[in-house]
C-alpha cells in the first residue's frame, strides 16, 4: 500500500497544533481541505482518530498509536529537506572534484590554502587522475579537463589560455646524444611516450613544419601513463619528452634540464572546469569558482 503521505502530514498537523483550524494555518491551507484529507484517511484505517467536540479535538487511542510514529517521522523529513536545501545553498558540506595531477600542480595547489581558509566547512576531495571520467556516474561535481574533451552538455568555463608544449632533456643526455634542431632530428634519440589513460593510444609527437602538421614516428623503449613519472625518468637521462610547458617548469630542475624545438610546436586547448548545469547554483561549487575567478581568468 502506497503510503497517503498528504493525509498523513495533515493529520501530523492536527496533532501539533490541536485543532482543524491550527493545522489548516500551519500549512497554508484551506480547513476544509484539512477536514477532507482527515476523513479521507480515517475511512482508508478504518478507525477514528480523534475525538472531536466544539471545544477540542483529542487523539483516539489508534490516533495516538499513530501519532508516536509519524511525528517523529516526520520531524526526520523536515530535517532531511533542511539539510539538503542548506547543502546546496550554504557555505559548508563537500565539493568532489576530478582533474590531471598536472592541472593541479599548474593551477590550483596555490589557491586551496586560501580556499580552506575562506571556507573551513566546505570538505574539497580531489580525485587525480589524468583519465577521462564520467563525473556524474562518480558522483563527482566538477572536473578540469582540455576544451576538446569537455562534454556538449556541460557547461564549461575556461581557466587558462592555450597549454604551450616542449620537447624536455636533460643536460647529461643531450651531451651523450646530441640536440635535436628540427624535428625529423627526434627520430636518432631516445624519446618516451605517454600513453592516454582512457583511449589506451600513445600521445602522438605533432609539430608544425613549414605551415604543415607533421606527426614525427619517435621511437624509445619506455612507456608511461602519468606525467610526474615521466619527467622523472626524463630527468634520469633516460629520453626525451614532450609535454606541457608550464607544467615541467614548475616541476623540474631547469639547471639540468634543456627545453628543445618549441618553435616548431602549436599550444594545445586551454583548460576548462566543467560541471553539469543542474550544479549551477551548488553553493559550494559557486563558491569555488568565485574562488578562482579572483585569482584566474575565466570565460565561457
Amino acid at each position: 500500500m502506497r503510503l497517503p503521505l498528504a493525509m498523513l502530514e495533515v493529520f501530523n498537523a492536527i496533532a501539533q497544533n490541536g485543532s482543524l483550524r491550527g493545522a489548516a494555518n500551519a500549512l497554508g491551507i484551506k480547513p476544509s481541505t484539512v477536514s477532507h484529507q482527515l476523513k479521507s484517511l480515517e475511512e482508508q484505517l478504518g478507525t477514528a482518530l480523534f475525538v472531536r467536540t466544539t471545544r477540542s479535538v483529542t487523539l483516539t487511542d489508534a490516533g495516538r498509536a499513530l501519532q508516536s510514529g509519524a511525528g517523529a517521522a516526520f520531524d526526520l523529513l523536515g530535517q532531511a529537506v533542511e539539510d539538503a536545501r542548506e547543502h546546496g545553498s550554504s557555505a559548508r558540506g563537500s565539493l568532489r572534484l576530478t582533474l590531471p595531477e598536472f592541472v593541479f600542480h599548474t593551477f590550483l595547489a596555490d589557491l586551496l590554502p586560501g580556499f580552506q581558509a575562506k571556507y573551513p566547512e566546505i570538505q574539497l576531495e580531489l580525485s587525480l587522475s589524468d583519465a577521462i571520467v564520467d563525473i556524474v556516474s562518480e558522483g563527482l561535481h566538477a572536473g578540469f579537463r582540455s576544451g576538446g574533451l569537455v562534454a556538449q552538455d556541460m557547461i564549461a568555463l575556461r581557466i587558462s589560455d592555450p597549454q604551450p608544449l616542449t620537447v624536455l632533456g636533460s643536460k647529461t643526455y643531450l651531451d651523450q646524444h646530441g640536440r635535436p634542431e628540427q624535428p625529423e632530428d627526434l627520430l636518432d634519440h631516445a624519446c618516451i611516450h605517454y600513453r592516454f589513460q582512457t583511449s589506451g593510444q600513445l600521445a602522438p609527437w605533432v609539430f608544425q613544419v613549414d605551415g604543415d602538421q607533421v606527426e614525427i614516428d619517435v621511437k624509445g623503449g619506455l612507456i608511461l601513463n602519468t606525467l610526474p613519472s615521466l619527467l622523472e625518468l626524463m630527468e634520469q637521462g633516460m629520453g626525451l619528452v614532450l609535454t606541457f610547458r608550464n607544467y615541467a617548469l614548475m616541476q623540474c630542475d631547469m639547471t639540468k634540464v634543456e627545453r628543445l624545438l618549441e618553435d616548431y610546436l602549436t599550444p594545445i586547448a586551454p583548460i576548462y572546469l566543467f560541471y553539469p548545469r543542474e550544479y549551477k547554483d551548488l553553493q559550494p561549487l559557486r563558491l569555488f569558482i568565485d574562488h578562482i575567478k579572483a585569482h584566474r581568468r575565466l570565460s565561457a
